[in-house]
């Protein structure tokens, strides 16, 4: 069976960027935002659509479908949002059944239980998410502390609840992890080399 390593995270936590480094240190596939695009081919859904529904509540300021009108039958929102939620299980799934891989978010530590994926949840203080986020983000993103505090805040809460909606567990709870890191204050290309080693000899 591959080996396949699924990664929750915080907003703001270097979850992502641990995610790829750990993927690039041992040779794995990496699969996050191709998981979208993928989406998007199968359903004819936009992307940013996608994105919007994915890790938070659907958002009808986005354009539902590309380039074609939609008309919706009963509870449109709640169909697409299983519609997506299904297409996203069955490539995920697929995914892991190629190569060893590394994904993140998305469910996927739920969706591929089965598989007995190595479940990690990375995690750090306000501060420090804050700190990385600034470094991060864009820069005419200038927000202050407070609104950023906010905004980080607003979307763990969206994270927490698409989680528990799908599965039933509470978002980053240990108990659902095999492994939970502590980013604060930490550079996370130094911290990959460590957590590799645990699977180099797998």
């Amino acid at each position: 069976m591959n080996r396949i390593i699924t990664i929750g995270r915080e907003f703001g936590s270097g979850g992502r960027e641990f995610g790829r480094r750990l993927s690039e240190k041992l040779e794995f596939a990496y699969y996050d935002q191709e998981i979208i695009h993928e989406i998007s081919k199968r359903t004819s859904l936009s992307e940013q659509y996608i994105q919007a529904i994915v890790e938070h509540q659907p958002s009808f300021s986005f354009p539902i479908h590309i380039g074609r009108s939609f008309y919706p039958s009963v509870n449109p929102a709640f169909e697409q949002t299983m519609t997506i939620y299904q297409q996203q299980a069955r490539i995920i799934t697929e995914m892991a059944a190629k190569s060893d891989c590394v994904i993140v978010g998305r469910c996927a530590d739920y969706i591929l239980k089965e598989y007995k994926p190595f479940r990690i949840f990375v995690y750090a203080d306000m501060e420090s998410k804050i700190k990385r986020c600034r470094e991060k983000g864009p820069e005419e993103e200038n927000l202050s502390d407070k609104a950023l505090r906010q905004k980080i805040s607003a979307i763990d809460k969206k994270r927490a609840k698409y989680y528990a909606f799908y599965t039933g567990h509470a978002w980053g709870d240990k108990l659902n992890f095999d492994l939970c890191i502590n980013t604060t204050q930490t550079v996370i290309k130094e911290i990959v080399p460590a957590i590799a080693k645990l699977f180099e000899s797998i």
